[in-house]
């Protein structure tokens, strides 16, 4: 069964689970207190918001984002769908994000791909549906599930904060690859996004700064974090 993380309560819940199956985790979380749980808009709206902020800064990405937002009231799969690219283009987006944005939409409208199914599909077999469509990269699949549809083992393995994070904790000589992230992770299944959220938290505490969205921001006003891979 699939775990969801959908309120701060579903979190706090799977932490606890967590640190009793990996004992490991216990100092982190002593250390850095209860993570908040991080949500975004979910649909194609928040996947697109996502894919606008693909390795872009986050103010260039919020800007982005924000002029999209206002043009297309209601931002849906059909609206963009009959957009024209040069209207697209002319509102900062690049050629190879119109070319996502657009496919995506295609195979939503012809009812090829479902988003919300996701959210109870196996974390590993949801990502590859994600990293099937065209632009979808690791790190931009694996977000969209664990913030928009609060997959409750969602890995984001290629998120540099998380790597960096997991570097410092568990005494790693190097920072892991994004490859090598997936055994670290496995002792944390069924609970990998709940894992992920804690190691987020640990990274802001050790670098003072934020590894992802923070949580003043709305899918309205910031696609969220930069992306580390696309």
């Amino acid at each position: 069964m699939t775990i969801h993380l959908n309120s701060q309560s579903d979190l706090e819940d799977a932490v606890h689970a967590l640190v009793k199956q990996d004992p490991r985790l216990n100092p982190i979380l002593e250390l850095t207190g209860m993570p908040a749980l991080r949500q975004r808009e979910p649909g194609f709206a928040g996947l697109a918001a996502i894919v606008c902020g693909q390795q872009l800064s986050t103010a260039s990405a919020g800007a982005i984002w924000a002029r999209l937002a206002a043009a297309f009231d209601p931002f849906d799969h059909e609206v963009i769908g009959k957009a024209r690219a040069d209207r697209l283009g002319r509102l900062g987006l690049s050629a190879a994000k119109i070319k996502t944005l657009k496919n995506i939409a295609r195979e939503l409208a012809a009812e090829r791909l479902n988003l919300e199914v996701l959210a109870e599909e196996d974390a590993d077999a949801a990502h590859h549906t994600l990293t099937a469509l065209h632009g979808i990269g690791p790190w931009t699949a694996d977000v969209y599930l664990l913030f928009c549809l609060g997959h409750g083992d969602a890995w984001p393995a290629g998120d540099i904060a998380i790597q960096e994070a997991i570097k410092i904790g568990l005494g790693l000589q190097t920072r892991p690859t994004a490859k090598q992230m997936a055994p670290l992770a496995e002792p944390w299944r069924p609970l990998r996004g709940a894992a992920a959220h804690l190691w987020w938290s640990y990274y802001r505490i050790l670098k003072k700064r934020e590894g992802v969205l923070a949580d003043k921001l709305t899918p309205a006003t910031s696609p969220g974090p930069r992306a580390r891979k696309p």
